[in-house]
This record gives structure tokens, C-alpha cells and sequence, in this order.
């Protein structure tokens, strides 16, 4: 069983290196070789100052392994002694091909492979997957594998954002009637334009933790955040929404719907950043919602969907077309 995320820096000299990383996957920047490399040295040059004094505010380091290791311990723990729970991460250590030479040792006689990101995307889901396959090729493991490509419905998911949602709206509450912010990663329109499922997918998660939630005639709105560079990327953004707040003036209910776990986007963009800027706004409360890291009913459904991988199947793909992104890619 495979876990898959991102991975950050695990300390301040390893801030350039993780981006150098990050934009050098062809996901990510699509220029060819030897253009690629060439530009992600330039910009993770660029952007290293920023990035290492954000995470000089999460005290030098990403908290995204300890994180994603807790995830994998309790799913662990949930699934039985039948089943090794790995993880690996993009772009810093563990990488994915430690994770292979792991489940070799281990004797693994099947593979799950699981991305911790909810709604596909060809920047994280099909990065991971893509690496994955690479690296199982070049250690000779061949074992038989299941996908779970995406999950955006998932009821455990479902249950844990709606449990946490309803907790923050009530808290908010206290200030006026909320509005609640489903803040997901953005990504460049030319991305999505090209036929990237992710923002439909994060609709799909929004109105089921919605119906979930149950709370009367909620006011609720998807956007995104982490908009970078002068590219047009999809909106409304983030910040838009709590301009918005401030001038009906709403509370605000923040919710990392595509994040799993903690880093940097949510710990300092929605934490520290955007929490100024709706106080600055005038906006009544501003009240962020913890991502679902080891929420009971998440790794509940995690466990559900590794023991029956196609258990997933369904919305999400009729959301699609009755498309499945990932067979699409292996085609």
C-alpha cells in the first residue's frame, strides 16, 4: 500500500533543491530537455528566498512527512498485519523509488497505489502515478497493481470535511451567519483548458460535503489559492471571496478542501496570510478548518477504498463523462 504526496523541504538548505525539483517535472513545466532543467534552476533560483522564509515560519522545515507518516500509520493500523503501509514523495525524501525498494524487501505479492490528493490532476495524481511506474520498471517490480486514481466523493472523506465543517461554521457563528470558503490549490486555466478534471472534481467534492453537512440555506462559494506568476490561473480566488466577505460583512469559514494535510499553503497562505488580510478587510471571523490528516472517518474510507479499489468508481467519473483520467493517461 502506497501512499503519495508531494514531500517539502526538511530543513532550509533543502528549500532550492525541493523546487529545483518540483519545476523540473514535465508535469509541472511542460519545455523540453534541456530547457526544462535550465528553467527550473532559474526559477527555484528565483523563488528560493521566498520559500525559505515561509518555511522559516514552520520552523525550517515542511511538516507534510511526519504528517503523511501518521496518515500511514493509522491506516495501517486499520487495514491489519496483512498489509505494509509505504509512502512517497514527489519531489524530497522518501522518494517513490525508496518506496519500491521497500516494498521488494517486504515481499509484496500486491501493490495499491494511493495519491493523497483527492481530485485528479495531471500536476500531482498522474505526476505520481507516472513516477511510480518508472521506477517499479527500472528495480524489476512486478507485482499485480490497483490505481486509485482520485476519490473527490468518497464518503469517509466526505464525513471528515463535513464534521469539520460543521464545527468551524459554528464557531463563525458566533459573529453572524458564515460563509464558507472551500479553498482548493489553483492552477493555470491552460492546464484545465488542455482537459485537466481537477476543478470539476473539487465542485464534486464541495456539493457533497455540502449535502453532508446538512446546515439550512448555507452560504458557500469554491476558490482557490496560490496563484503564481502573470499567467491567467482558475478562479474566483481566494482572496477575491474574502474581499468579498469584508464588504457584506459575513464571517468567513475556510476549508482546505484539496489538502490533506498540513504545509506550507496552509499553515502560512490560510493561517498567517489570508487571516491578515480578512482582518484588514474588516471581515467579522475569520475561522480555518484543519485539513482531515488522521480524521477516524478518512482513514476510514482510505481503508475502504484499499480493500475494494473500485468501490471509487461512479460520480466521480460520471462528473467526467464517464471518463477515467488515468486510463486515459496508461492509453
Amino acid at each position: 500500500m502506497v501512499l503519495f504526496n508531494m514531500g517539502g523541504p526538511d530543513s532550509l538548505d533543502a528549500v532550492e533543491p525541493f523546487l529545483f525539483n518540483l519545476f523540473n517535472d514535465p508535469s509541472i513545466i511542460g519545455a523540453p530537455w534541456p530547457v526544462r532543467p535550465l528553467l527550473a534552476r532559474f526559477i527555484s533560483g528565483r523563488r528560493g528566498p521566498v520559500a525559505r522564509e515561509i518555511y522559516r515560519q514552520l520552523g525550517g522545515r515542511s511538516p507534510i512527512v511526519e504528517q503523511t507518516e501518521k496518515q500511514a500509520a493509522a491506516l495501517e493500523a486499520a487495514l491489519g498485519p496483512d498489509f505494509k503501509v509505504l509512502i512517497a514523495m514527489r519531489y524530497w525524501h522518501p522518494f517513490t523509488a525508496q518506496a519500491v525498494a521497500q516494498a521488494r524487501q517486504w515481499g509484496a505479492e500486491r501493490v495499491v497505489l494511493l495519491p493523497l490528493y483527492p481530485q485528479f490532476s495531471t500536476t500531482t495524481s498522474r505526476s505520481s502515478l507516472r513516477c511510480w511506474r518508472v521506477e517499479a520498471a527500472k528495480a524489476g517490480l512486478s507485482v499485480p497493481t490497483d490505481i486509485i486514481c482520485c476519490y473527490p466523493d468518497q464518503p469517509g472523506l466526505v464525513a471528515a470535511l463535513a464534521d469539520l465543517v460543521r464545527t468551524g461554521w459554528t464557531e463563525a457563528a458566533r459573529s453572524g451567519r458564515p460563509r464558507v470558503l472551500f479553498s482548493a490549490h489553483g492552477l493555470p486555466q491552460s492546464v484545465v483548458d488542455k482537459g485537466d478534471p481537477y476543478p470539476l472534481q473539487v465542485e464534486l467534492t464541495a456539493r457533497s460535503v455540502v449535502a453532508a453537512a446538512a446546515i439550512p440555506d448555507l452560504d458557500w462559494i469554491v476558490c482557490y489559492q496560490s496563484r503564481v506568476g502573470p499567467m491567467k490561473w482558475i478562479g474566483p480566488a481566494t482572496e477575491d471571496q474574502l474581499e468579498r466577505a469584508g464588504e457584506d460583512k459575513v464571517p468567513v469559514v475556510v476549508v482546505p478542501i484539496a489538502f490533506v494535510s498540513e504545509h506550507s499553503e496552509t499553515l502560512v497562505e490560510l493561517d498567517i496570510e489570508y487571516r491578515h488580510r480578512a482582518e484588514s478587510l474588516g471581515v467579522p471571523a475569520y475561522v480555518r478548518v484543519p485539513a482531515v490528516g488522521s480524521h477516524p472517518d478518512f482513514i476510514d474510507g482510505l481503508a475502504r477504498l484499499v480493500r475494494d479499489p473500485g468501490s471509487v468508481r461512479g460520480r466521480a467519473c460520471a462528473a467526467l463523462g464517464n471518463r477515467c483520467p488515468w486510463k486515459e493517461e496508461k492509453a
